[in-house]
């Protein structure tokens, strides 16, 4: 019913184009040499709208922590943790980025007001954190849940493994929503190369992990997922393994060209054509959207281009807990 209620499409292809027009800026910045290295999520909206519409936010135990990759502009937004002016200033790196005061990548947020845990560089890295998140939430009850995402690639790595033995542990287990976004590449790496078994949620059950993978190009089937494993770990206290298949529209990142993957599908256009054969938004009303959005992201660059960048004399600011800084 909750997940019903948050499907709106209007709203939602409205959160999805803002995502898309978001990237898309963002890669144009690059480009331009007005940002150094790009990477994001174009080609997995119609699934990370969803997720993060149906996020239980807020700070602290008593709310939803997300330990979240460099993939997940798409999620912060529709949760209205962040708007795409904070993105284009971490991307440009000035001093008024509200996530790292200009010093790290694109997309890497931090927001703790919502729960947000800083996003690393280092693929899987936050499934170990999550485990910490995991037992809080655990030892807290309630209906808070720890939430992770991360590609299908990093999957490979020990620190997915032991999320998944810490958080299936008998009469331990831990209220953990394992999020895996299956593009079907490790940055240049086929993913049908380098993995034996079928389906990554298949590693879940040999830990005794509930388990699915869904279509996360298809709106609807996404809410309905994200709703029914949410129900599952909020009112059992137990993992869930969410397998995402999506694609990736523009690459690994920068350093691949961030050029469009005309092969690839488009969560966007394959739900305009839902919509407008549903009757429920023509294409000219969907264009309209289009054009306002590019058109705010332009403006928004055009204003964060005339900031400053942080001051050199605070590069060790926020490195040592309960320190401004140090001199070495």
């Amino acid at each position: 019913m909750e997940a019903s209620r948050l499907n709106n499409p209007i709203k939602v292809h409205e959160l999805m184009v803002q995502a898309r027009t978001l990237e898309e800026r963002q890669i144009r910045m690059f480009k331009a040499n007005e940002g150094y290295f790009w990477i994001g999520g174009p080609g997995e909206e119609a699934f990370q709208i969803p997720l993060g519409l149906q996020i239980h936010k807020g700070e602290g135990r008593d709310f939803d922590f997300l330990h979240l990759h460099y993939r997940s502009a798409g999620i912060i937004l529709a949760m209205g943790a962040a708007q795409p002016i904070d993105f284009i200033r971490q991307m440009k790196n000035t001093a008024s980025d509200p996530f790292s005061g200009g010093r790290n990548f694109g997309n890497h947020a931090s927001v703790r007001k919502f729960n947000i845990v800083p996003i690393t560089s280092t693929i899987e890295t936050q499934f170990l954190t999550a485990i910490g998140g995991g037992i809080a939430h655990r030892r807290q009850g309630g209906k808070g849940i720890t939430i992770t995402t991360s590609g299908e690639a990093g999957t490979a790595e020990g620190d997915f493994a032991s999320a998944l033995v810490w958080s299936s542990r008998p009469k331990a287990e831990l209220p953990m929503l394992m999020i895996v976004t299956n593009n079907g590449w490790g940055i240049s790496t086929d993913a049908s190369t380098q993995h034996g078994e079928k389906r990554v949620a298949d590693r879940a059950t040999a830990f005794g992990i509930r388990n699915r993978t869904i279509n996360g190009l298809d709106v609807d089937e996404s809410f309905s997922a994200i709703s029914e494993a949410m129900a599952y770990v909020r009112t059992e206290r137990k993992p869930f393994l969410l397998e995402v298949m999506v694609s990736r529209m523009y690459g690994h990142s920068s350093a691949s060209g961030g050029n469009l993957a005309v092969d690839e599908a488009d969560p966007l256009a394959i739900y305009e054509k839902k919509l407008e054969t549903q009757g429920v938004m023509t294409r000219k009303a969907m264009d309209e959207v289009r054009e306002r959005s590019t058109q705010e992201m332009l403006e928004i660059w055009k204003k964060v281009r005339q900031e400053p960048l942080p001051d050199p004399s605070t590069i060790y600011d926020n490195i040592f807990y309960g320190e401004k800084g140090r001199s070495w």
